[in-house]
């Protein structure tokens, strides 16, 4: 049986730079979501094109935000798509404004059947739903479940997305095995539960699929918790695979980026709530392709 040390999802051709649909929402104050991806994925060499799923004037962490929801403009933004003929490599969905963002997602799936699928089901964390996301909201991401070339989920996503209790970080590997396999049962292709913690100062993410074991990959965990490093996660991962990485190499390198972002964030002014500072380790993406 192979390993994900063997799987490539991408290759990269000469001076070629790849297309990635990023679909999330756009956040003004926080770091998250297109404000993470644009840059991190432009850093490695990729062409972003966004598909904003909501507006938000701050993250959900903030105690207060206001939320625009764009699923009105979807269909006339994806038919003026249509009409340019536009390709892509790959497609990235996180964050969604509405339930109904999923037959958007998936009208981009069925014009492009080609590009690569990456689901980061942006839905909660620490056993709780983010506030804009309701029961119908959770049904459809799980939809997208189906046919994931990567699904990049947390612990609670994917406790919402299999019906499997949610038992906190500090899990056993065999745990991690039943959610897993009840993700790739439900049509994920590659699997990635981030975020694992034993409290033992290691931070571990887990990687499977239909075609090889379940490995382990580790980081140094560090004593504080920070807004955004999920999407930062999911996004270098995305960036590591464009640049022509294994699966493995690039968990292993998402992973040492958000732990060399974490360092610099700490560093700023309201870091607890402001979310991740990754600007100053973006050097590491762009050395991928270089």
């Amino acid at each position: 049986m192979s390993n994900a040390k063997d799987l490539y999802l991408y290759k990269r051709e000469g001076a070629y730079i790849p297309r990635i649909a990023a679909v999330h929402d756009l956040c003004g104050y926080g770091k998250c979501s297109l404000g993470v991806a644009i840059p991190v994925l432009s850093a490695a060499g990729c062409d972003v094109c966004p598909v904003p799923t909501s507006l938000f004037s701050a993250h959900t962490k903030f105690p207060f935000f206001y939320m625009h929801d764009t699923t009105p403009m979807l269909e006339e933004y994806l038919d003026a798509w249509d009409k340019e003929g536009i390709e892509l490599d790959a497609v990235y969905s996180g964050f969604l404004g509405s339930a109904e963002q999923v037959g958007a997602i998936n009208r981009i799936y069925h014009a492009h059947p080609k590009a690569l699928r990456v689901v980061d089901p942006v839905m909660g964390d620490g056993g709780s739903k983010y506030p804009t996301y309701t029961d119908e909201m959770c049904k459809a991401t799980a939809e997208l479940v189906e046919g994931a070339d990567i699904l990049t989920p947390n612990l609670t996503e994917a406790s919402i997305i299999t019906g499997i209790e949610y038992r906190g970080q500090d899990v056993d590997v065999e745990f991690i095995k039943r959610n897993m396999e009840a993700l790739l049962d439900m049509g994920a292709k590659t699997v990635v539960i981030k975020g694992v913690a034993h409290g033992d100062g290691v931070i571990r993410n887990y990687v499977a699929g239909k075609d090889f074991e379940t490995c382990e990959v580790c980081a140094e965990q560090l004593p504080y918790m920070l807004h955004g490093t999920g999407d930062l996660f999911a996004s270098a991962l995305l960036a590591a695979v464009m640049s022509g990485k294994s699966l493995y190499d690039s968990v292993n390198f998402a992973g040492k980026l958000v732990h060399d972002a974490m360092i610099v964030t700490r560093q700023q002014p309201d870091y607890e709530t402001r979310g991740v500072s990754f600007e100053s380790v973006l050097g590491e993406i762009t050395d991928l392709v270089r």
